[in-house]
């Protein structure tokens, strides 16, 4: 952990792609789609663009396939497909860091959801999962896309989703008579460069795990996705020089929890 920064009392994490592998289930998907209209396999210098990014994200994969269909003819014609991530299962060391998190840690974490995905898709995608169900079982920290203090939030990048699941880890703190959590004391686990750049834009710290498609895209370019840097719309934000708020690893087998000043008890 960097000298100046204090541990880490809460983890967020983004469900996609982060957790279980329906990433790879949604470029199925796609490809499924695109195929039916003689299009070609959807590419990841395009799916970067398009992660957690909504319904903006959609229309320019719509734009780059050329296809003369609504953002919402779209979401119709995946539905049809939707049985496919009764199948998802989790990523390489999800299930032991889950685990540790929430049993093994000398002093309780605070541990959230944050998907831009909405409830019901999540519960298709993770109700077989026992994992995913025993860590994150105080529902109060859950925050998906179409929940109702969502309505009117900004998708990834920008920060919303993160802020609306701290105030909510807030509000449980307070009623336990604990001290609030700081933004820098919250960890967000992600696998978007969207949702690096909301959780560096909210004050976290982030653990980047991208699908080895998105990293071999971004090779030479991983620093400017840890400083919460984006190309969309020809806009370069930059948040400062390296302040060791981010980093990436291929997984999540063999979390450094020391490096976060999180303890796993004997």
């Amino acid at each position: 952990m960097t000298q100046h920064l204090p541990p880490i009392r809460a983890c967020i994490f983004d469900v996609d792609g982060t957790l279980i592998n329906t990433e790879d289930i949604y470029t199925d998907i796609y490809n499924k789609i695109l195929a039916s209209y003689d299009k070609p396999p959807y590419p990841w210098h395009i799916k970067a663009t398009q992660q957690s990014r909504g319904t903006p994200g959609t229309q320019r994969l719509l734009n780059w396939a050329n296809l003369g269909l609504t953002v919402q003819e779209w979401q119709q014609k995946e539905k049809a497909y939707t049985h496919l991530f009764t199948a998802s299962r989790t990523l390489p060391g999800v299930e032991k860091l889950l685990e540790d998190l929430a049993t093994k840690t000398a002093h309780p974490l605070h541990l959230s959801l944050a998907s831009s995905a909405g409830a019901s898709k999540f519960a298709l995608k993770t109700s077989h999962i026992s994992s995913i169900a025993n860590a994150f079982a105080d529902r109060r920290f859950h925050v998906f896309g179409d929940d109702l203090e969502m309505s009117d939030a900004r998708k990834k990048p920008e920060p919303d989703i993160f802020l609306l699941a701290l105030k909510r880890i807030n509000e449980a703190a307070r009623q336990a008579g604990e001290k609030e959590v700081d933004a820098v004391e919250c960890l967000v686990f992600e696998d978007s460069i969207a949702g690096v750049e909301a959780a560096k834009r909210a004050g976290m710290r982030v653990v980047w795990v991208p699908h080895r498609g998105l990293a071999e895209i971004c090779g030479g370019r991983e620093e400017d996705v840890l400083m919460g840097r984006t190309e969309a719309d020809g806009k370069v934000p930059r948040f400062g020089e390296e302040d060791g708020m981010a980093e990436m690893r291929a997984s999540l087998e063999d979390f450094p929890y020391g490096a976060y000043g999180i303890r796993i008890a004997a």
